[in-house]
């Protein structure tokens, strides 16, 4: 299909060679929100529409602690799912923890902050944003790709060569 984009097959997702080292089958886009694909509790210019690309492909959370309290209007705007973390466990090990449930082979995870860390190294896929907020070190370290934007990482979703060439050994 057109750019490099995969081949839409239900229910397997969306498929990545990587040559020398097989293939991704992810079949979820587990986002964190503020920092990430939102600044300020406002979602960034371009994020609505490439995950609206994506949902064909992928089922998409938003995962967070909801520190302006706008993700519930961000996920029904983006028509995602929206899991609000509970407040008596940290970010980062209930984020992980959703990953593993999901099935973490087939999970596409994006954030940036230190509450992101274990959620990027359990994803199959771990894409660390440095955004408008920065990212943090060990999310930086977690991540399997680094992407400049949240909507350059949502790109390299979008035009599967360009992970094939970061990703392969």
């Amino acid at each position: 299909t057109g750019r490099g984009r995969p081949a839409l097959s239900e229910p397997e997702g969306l498929r990545i060679p990587i040559p020398n080292a097989g293939e991704l089958t992810l079949r979820h886009l587990d986002l964190d929100v503020n920092g990430t694909i939102a600044a300020d509790g406002w979602l960034l210019v371009g994020v609505a529409d490439a995950i609206e690309e994506l949902k064909p492909y992928l089922e998409v959370t938003l995962l967070t602690s909801d520190t302006f309290g706008t993700a519930a209007s961000i996920g029904e705007h983006l028509g995602v799912q929206v899991h609000a973390l509970p407040s008596d466990r940290p970010g980062g090990p209930a984020k992980a923890d959703f990953v593993r449930r999901l099935g973490a082979e087939g999970v596409v995870a994006m954030g940036n902050g230190a509450n992101d860390v274990e959620m990027l190294g359990a994803a199959a896929l771990g894409i660390a944003v440095l955004g408008l907020e920065g990212c943090s070190p060990g999310a930086l370290a977690a991540a399997h790709i680094v992407a400049s934007s949240a909507s350059d990482a949502l790109a390299l979703l979008l035009n599967p060569r360009r992970l094939s060439a970061t990703l392969r050994p």
